[in-house]
């Protein structure tokens, strides 16, 4: 019998470490996210300042970044807009013109086999700022939830008729899965997957996304509907409800902070899990690897091997370019 372990036997080189490595990354891996402005403007493009390296795109500049980084070998894509106009009811979500289902069109034709999809929710497009319809005369941020559905389900019927392969509904309302999937087959697209951001915490790691979508709630805050981030528990029974109402992948979001939360999810439903690294997280690594203070692209790998390890099959990340560009991923 040996005297002791010798793990060092398996790391002695790159290629053995290698060959016994538990957990691989690829771009099959990645989603990257973009944020296409309703404007006139076609070279419209303008840097997020809370998260440098990314930005506010027009269609054509869209249509150029999302060219460069399938070249790179980008293979999924989630997009958020920017209208013009924002109302109580949030008319532009589902608008058939509206810059989502532009995008999409114009994303579909110029590369088919890359995968579309959409996040599914209001707040971008209501002028308070909130994922669904005031409760009349309110001034707190009271969503009202069954009436916001049919709107959710408008906003996902939309996107599909333009094209898009996948929706991601975010909003947290109860029962949109639901609503979202008897709409889609009723309409005849019972072949397009849902992917439930099932499992979202109410975090202050979302506040520069608020920037980039313009999204930031003008009254009130999101906690009535998102989760609190104390739970754990309460996940499983999110996303058991999803996927129960139809839902094909289930979501955690944040990411790094709720690793638990990941693996739980994963090991208690046999269903593709995603996890979302969300803004305050890329804005925190990218101010670090400004100021020199990490190796970013180690820190970068680390971070997304982390998700994967932790149970996530797919992960949104603003890295994905990025790291696809740069060779940090293949």
């Amino acid at each position: 019998m040996n005297e002791f372990y010798r793990g060092r036997r398996l790391r002695r080189n790159p290629v053995i470490r290698e060959m016994v490595r538990e957990t691989q990354l690829s771009a099959a891996d990645l989603m990257m996210l973009y944020f296409v402005v309703d404007t006139t403007d076609e070279d419209f493009k303008k840097e997020i300042p809370s998260m440098p390296g990314q930005y506010q795109l027009s269609l054509k500049q869209l249509e150029k970044t999302v060219g460069e980084a399938v070249d790179a070998g980008l293979r999924s894509l989630m997009l958020f807009g920017i209208p013009k106009h924002k109302d109580a009811i949030a008319s532009e979500a589902y608008a058939p013109n509206g810059i989502v289902q532009r995008a999409i069109r114009m994303l579909k034709a110029k590369w088919p086999d890359l995968q579309v999809v959409t996040d599914v929710c209001l707040c971008e497009y209501t002028s308070h700022g909130h994922c669904g319809i005031l409760k009349e005369g309110d001034t707190c941020g009271e969503v009202v939830n069954d009436p916001t559905l049919e709107l959710l389900a408008k906003t996902a019927l939309s996107h599909v008729e333009a094209g898009a392969d996948m929706v991601a509904p975010s909003d947290m309302m109860d029962g949109r899965i639901l609503a979202i999937r008897e709409t889609l087959d009723k309409a005849g697209y019972v072949n397009t997957p849902i992917m439930s951001y099932a499992v979202k915490y109410a975090s202050a790691f979302y506040g520069p996304f608020r920037d980039a979508a313009e999204s930031a709630p003008h009254h009130g805050d999101r906690k009535t509907y998102q989760m609190d981030p104390a739970n754990a528990m309460e996940g499983l029974r999110e996303a058991a409800a999803d996927i129960d109402e139809g839902a094909d992948i289930v979501m955690v979001k944040p990411a790094g902070p709720y690793l638990d939360v990941i693996r739980m999810v994963r090991d208690n439903f046999d269903v593709p899990v995603a996890a979302y690294q969300v803004s305050g997280e890329y804005s925190m690594i990218k101010a670090a690897a400004i100021n020199g203070w990490i190796d970013e692209e180690r820190i970068v790998l680390e971070s997304l091997i982390g998700i994967r390890r932790a149970g996530a099959k797919l992960i949104l990340t603003y890295y994905a370019e990025e790291a696809l560009k740069k060779g940090w991923v293949r």
